[in-house]
């Protein structure tokens, strides 16, 4: 028996049986896109995950940025130097200090007798320097000399010891010009030292003195008559309160018969000893000095070789009182020590007699500073200083100076912490043997900024 298919029935049953085997074909197509998307997209995580792990590694391996310093009211907000100042070659943990100030003084001056045209002692107070009767004279003088620089290094090693240096200059006493036009003065160094640990050696002040015990003043120093005053070469060792030290010798003395005359023999031979020792506490300091050393001359033009020996003691320090108040002092006596006091121009440390040998002289000196605070801004300082000279006539003659003596009351305002606008009133009086003597009296203004 034939059977007969309609042609339509067969076509649906065609399209059935395709549609039927064609499914599953088309879901693994499906399937298959979806896990190349899904692989595509793996491969980018894996990418931007070892990317980010880079940045990280990165990040570790730079230096750590500088930390910035908090921000001042009415300071810019990006600071001037970015990068720390750190010298060639110097140990990884340094610290570089540079500042000082610009001065400016300003001075009026009457005098018994006549100062001299551009002498040192219209730029400052000498005691020695006063002149002696004779027609009075009026002058004022303006100059910055005194305005000073300074670099300072500070280094820990790797065992951690403290090593450093320290350079200071201002600009007195090397002129290159003159008052006509350019007023040019060269750089004069005042500190020169290194130190290790307890050891210091260079030029700083001499260990005879401290300085923590000078009152605040417009002048260059003040109550000058009464100061032991000097830097020089040393090599000092301190510990705790005590340092001792080897000093640059040099010695001063009068021709016989020289009055006030002064001549500098170098032929020094054995350091300058001195030796210091100071108590500290919240009233203040105190602290007591010795020197010892050798005065010696060896010039056949003067005489035959002579030598001498000068000692002396010092006494110096800070009393505060009150809350606004402290008193500061110092006193020494001494013998062939001149050189130390009253920045060496009051008298030499010894006298020549005729056959040309040394006789050390005796001499004291000491002021007292009064200083009180107003109020933050604004202070006050009375100083008094005054020192005598044993001279033996037949030496020396009548022309040595006998004594010195200075009183000075200043008044000093400070309308931001690093400007001082000071003015100060100076009496003087310098006598010599024979009793003739001189005063010196001085109005100064100052207008000082320290940076």
């Amino acid at each position: 028996m034939t059977i007969a298919v309609k042609p339509r029935r067969y076509r649906v049953m065609a399209w059935s049986m395709a549609c039927a085997l064609g499914l599953p074909l088309a879901a693994q197509a499906q399937e298959a896109a979806r896990e190349q998307q899904l692989e595509q997209r793996v491969a980018q995580l894996e990418q931007q995950l070892a990317d980010l792990k880079s940045m990280i590694q990165a990040q570790k391996s730079a230096p750590a940025p500088a930390t910035a310093a908090a921000p001042v009211a009415g300071a810019p907000a990006a600071p001037i130097q970015a990068t720390v100042l750190v010298p060639t070659n110097a140990y990884k943990r340094t610290t570089v200090k540079v500042g000082g100030f610009i001065k400016t003084d300003f001075l009026t001056s009457h005098t018994d007798g006549y100062l001299g045209d551009q002498a040192p002692g219209r730029d400052l107070y000498l005691p020695g320097a006063t002149p002696l009767g004779g027609r009075s004279a009026n002058y004022s003088d303006v100059h910055a000399k005194f305005s000073r620089l300074y670099v300072g290094v500070d280094s820990l090693t790797e065992n951690n010891e403290k090593i450093g240096a320290y350079l200071e200059w201002d600009f007195f006493g090397n002129s290159l010009g003159n008052e006509n036009s350019t007023n040019t003065y060269g750089l004069t160094l005042r500190h020169a030292y290194a130190y290790w640990g307890k050891w210091l050696a260079g030029q700083t002040w001499t260990n005879f003195m401290d300085p923590n015990a000078l009152p605040e003043s417009v002048d260059f120093i003040g109550p000058t008559d009464g100061t032991v005053f000097s830097r020089q070469a040393q090599i000092r060792y301190t510990s705790g309160g005590f340092s001792v030290a080897l000093e640059n010798p040099h010695t001063t003395l009068t021709p016989y018969r020289g009055g006030a005359t002064q001549i500098s023999p170098d032929h020094n031979l054995t350091p300058d000893l001195t030796a210091r020792y100071t108590w500290k506490g919240d009233w203040g300091f105190v602290g007591v000095a010795g020197l010892l050393r050798q005065l010696r001359e060896d010039e056949p033009a003067i005489g035959p070789r002579s030598t001498e020996v000068g000692v002396g003691g010092s006494v110096m320090g800070k009393w505060i009182f009150g809350t606004h108040d402290d008193l500061r002092y110092a006193g020494t006596y001494g013998k062939g020590i001149a050189r130390y006091l009253g920045l060496a121009n009051i008298a030499a440390d010894g006298a020549l007699d005729a056959r040309g040998n040394i006789e050390a002289r005796k001499i004291w000196a000491g002021y007292v500073a009064w200083r009180h605070a107003f109020t933050e801004k604004l202070r006050s300082n009375l100083m008094y200083a005054h020192n005598g000279i044993d001279n033996d006539l037949l030496l020396t003659g009548g022309g040595a100076n006998k004594s010195t003596q200075s009183v000075h009351i200043n008044l000093i305002y400070s309308p931001l912490a690093k400007l001082d606008l000071g003015a100060e009133y100076t009496w003087a009086r310098r006598e010599i043997e024979n009793g003739d003597y001189g005063r010196l009296q001085r109005l100064q203004f100052m207008a000082k900024y320290s940076f």
